[in-house]
């Protein structure tokens, strides 16, 4: 089925599968976003579930537990070309930020590390709750942003787990003493590939070195010394870019 152009319909996120000719589910959240919005039974809504399905449905019924939508058309969109971001361990507000942009922009996971210099910020995002605002954070940016596919969510992790949870292809750190990411000598094509983001003042020179060890090639994003969610957002937006 072609896809149609749903850049004037509200959507909303949904954890079910999407079917046509179907019923699914909205949570609470979604239902009371619904009544926000005004959005009338019969309206016209679209659909995700961050599985990569992009639908469209009409609302049948909405209450304070949730709300129910018959599935009229369904199409399944293939994921963006894999980009893993390895994110410090951070300020909880700053971390936020940058789990909208990322989602916004497709990335395929997340997950944070626990820096040596990460372990001096106050407050930090980390630990279950935090990752539940994460995970809302993300959904309300996907369907704003009319995306398909959630990244994926991973728990705080060492370096040295981060580093073998990396998958084999790509391996970038974000590093002032690499070599330009735009327009150098890197390939931006390579997949998947991962991102290493360092914390407020930058890596230890050991972690860095662990990295180096580990295949992750040195990037650097121009003279200016970035925050590190400015710099993941310039890294992966340079890098879909570059895939489009």
């Amino acid at each position: 089925m072609e896809r149609r152009d749903q850049a004037g319909l509200a959507v909303f996120v949904t954890h079910e599968a999407l079917v046509e000719g179907a019923t699914c589910t909205l949570g609470e959240d979604e239902a009371r976003h619904l009544k926000v919005r005004r959005i009338d039974l019969g309206a016209v809504i679209g659909l995700r579930n961050g599985e990569g399905a992009v639908a469209e449905g009409t609302l049948v019924k909405v209450a304070r537990q949730g709300a129910q939508v018959e599935v009229t058309s369904v199409v399944h969109v293939p994921p963006p070309p894999a980009v893993h971001l390895l994110v410090p361990v951070a300020d909880r507000d700053r971390l936020l930020w940058l789990a909208e942009k990322a989602a916004e922009l497709g990335c395929t996971s997340w997950r944070p590390v626990l820096w040596k210099r990460s372990r001096s910020v106050s407050p930090r995002g980390e630990g279950v709750t935090f990752q539940a605002k994460v995970r809302a954070r993300m959904q309300g940016a996907m369907a704003q942003s009319h995306g398909a596919w959630m990244p994926q969510l991973f728990p705080e992790a060492t370096i040295d787990r981060a580093i073998s949870a990396a998958p084999d292809g790509a391996r970038l750190v974000l590093d002032a003493g690499g070599a330009a990411l735009a327009g150098g000598t890197v390939s931006l094509r390579e997949v998947p590939t991962t991102i290493a983001i360092g914390p407020e003042g930058g890596f230890e020179h050991d972690e860095l070195e662990m990295l180096q060890a580990a295949g992750f090639t040195s990037v650097s994003l121009g003279r200016s010394i970035l925050r590190f969610e400015t710099a993941a957002v310039v890294a992966l937006g340079v890098l879909r870019a570059a895939q489009d």
